[in-house]
């Protein structure tokens, strides 16, 4: 027995110092991990060279129902349906809802918890049970009990913790101003394409009209004898296609309704009681002399990528607390008692309090593994950031240039439609008089029809593009707001 006891001692060492290596050898630490992200400053994207010639003005910045700018009142009250009844902004709310539960949940989780307990059970007892050893006897235990806990934030980790889910939150609620600005200017093109799908109706429905004419006075000259069969046929050919231009109009007409009231939220009879949309009015080519500085805090996208950039800082710092020590108390008090009338008497109380202190000394990796994801969340939330801050500059930038050189555009296809129109009434009094060229009335009808369509294109292209400066000016959102959270500075995008 003594030689058991002496090859146990003997081997006890060696292991104690091996566990005590392991431990120091694997104790949590936090050293070597940090952050790669860094956040772009608006000032070092150039673009001078692309705005220059731009008109500039402090009060450039779009108004917060900019879509009024447009012309017509109909459009403002179908923006504001979107905006009321739309699937987008319930989803856009519940999104909100949802990150500020979750801040709720982690602020009441630095909170102390305190519960009460109340039983009672009664039982029959068996003869092993009874301390009597008679068995047959019935007992009651009735309880009452309190329970405190508090886990002590020594370093800040649950506040920090909080910190990042109201961050989170707080970028909801302006990614549900962002949504509700998309949608408005999602509505404001589905509007214009409604329009210009009017348009291009009328187009074919007055191609139409042309070539029916064309297709009358052709009969009359093959009864005449003055043209042959086979340029009447071909007359024919092209009133049939003139006719299939217009069902196929016909069709895009429907189709822009459906897509508007789907975007409104409503069936697709609600836009068969829509007027027709006026002529919508560009918007004047002008930038905000504050470009791009304030850029940062009027485009809703920006300002939301920023708020996850600091959550994403405060989750690290969250993290990394969970290195230290830490510090729990505890406290319980209450009665128990078998016999009623002694529940409250002095012997059937009780109480403990429990302090308890935890030091993380291994733990396989998992704290740092959990640090290193944090970390590498922040890289992309600056890289989120980054990627919105340079897409926001070239998305106003792309606009001003094609805004600045499609006015000259229209004007130079205007001029060739009145010129390319003139000429077909001209070719048109003399083929129906009887000495004009088939084949030249039939190419300049043709030529006419194309130019028609390609200046409403490019009309309809300017008031899209109006359109979209406005929503990447930030459609007229300001964090600043009563109700809304303001950006958080740039430099607190550096950590």
């Amino acid at each position: 027995m003594n030689t058991f006891h002496r090859h146990t001692s003997a081997l006890r060492t060696p292991l104690s110092v091996i566990m005590v290596a392991l431990m120091l050898a694997g104790c949590a630490s936090s050293s070597g991990l940090n952050t790669e992200g860094v956040a772009l400053d608006a000032k070092s994207l150039r673009a001078e060279n692309s705005l220059q010639g731009v008109n500039l003005s402090p009060a450039a910045w779009p108004a917060r129902d900019w879509w009024k700018s447009l012309g017509d009142p109909q459009l403002d009250s179908l923006i504001n349906e979107a905006l009321r009844d739309s699937p987008d902004m319930q989803v856009a709310a519940a999104r909100t809802h949802q990150a500020n539960a979750q801040a709720y949940g982690a602020d009441a989780a630095r909170m102390p918890t305190v519960d009460a307990d109340a039983s009672i059970s009664r039982s029959r007892l068996d003869r092993e049970q009874d301390p009597t050893g008679q068995g047959g006897r019935y007992g009651t235990v009735r309880s009452l009990s309190a329970v405190f806990n508090y886990n002590v934030d020594l370093w800040g980790g649950q506040r920090a913790t909080w910190e990042a889910a109201l961050g989170q939150a707080r970028a909801a609620q302006i990614d549900q101003q962002a949504a509700q600005l998309t949608l408005a200017a999602d509505v404001a093109r589905a509007y214009s394409d409604l329009g210009q799908a009017y348009i291009v109706r009328d187009l074919a429905d007055e191609d139409l009209k042309r070539t029916t004419q064309m297709l009358e006075l052709g009969r009359r000259r093959l009864t005449s004898g003055i043209d042959s069969e086979y340029q009447y046929q071909q007359t024919e050919s092209l009133a049939a296609g003139s006719q299939e231009s217009l069902v196929d109009a016909e069709k895009r007409l429907r189709t822009a309704k459906i897509q508007l009231a789907v975007l409104m939220g409503k069936g697709p009879d609600r836009t068969n009681e829509l007027s027709r949309p006026e002529v919508l009015k560009p918007a004047v080519v002008a930038l905000p002399s504050s470009l791009p500085a304030e850029l940062l805090g009027r485009r809703p996208d920006l300002v939301a990528a920023r708020w996850r950039v600091e959550a994403a800082s405060k989750d690290i710092v969250a993290s990394k607390t969970n290195f230290y020590p830490n510090l729990n108390l505890s406290a319980s008090a209450g009665v128990e008692s078998l016999l009623g009338d002694a529940m409250f008497g002095s012997a059937s109380r009780f109480f403990n309090v429990a302090p308890t202190i935890s030091l993380p000394l291994f733990d396989g990796g998992r704290r740092r593994a959990d640090l290193d994801a944090r970390d590498a969340d922040y890289d992309l939330a600056v890289a989120q950031y980054n990627k919105s801050l340079v897409r926001a500059l070239g998305d106003v930038s792309d606009n001003i240039s094609q805004l600045r050189s499609i006015s000259a555009q229209i004007d130079a296809r205007q001029h060739a439609t009145d010129v390319i129109k003139q000429s077909y009434g001209t070719g048109a009094q003399r083929y129906a008089s009887g000495i004009g060229n088939y084949v030249d009335v039939l190419t300049i009808e043709q030529q006419l029809l194309q130019s028609q369509r390609q200046l409403a294109d490019l009309n309809a292209e300017r008031i899209d593009l109006s359109i979209q400066l406005m929503q990447a000016l930030g459609g007229g959102f300001a964090p600043s707001a009563p109700g809304e959270s303001a950006a958080p500075s740039t430099a607190s995008l550096t950590k």
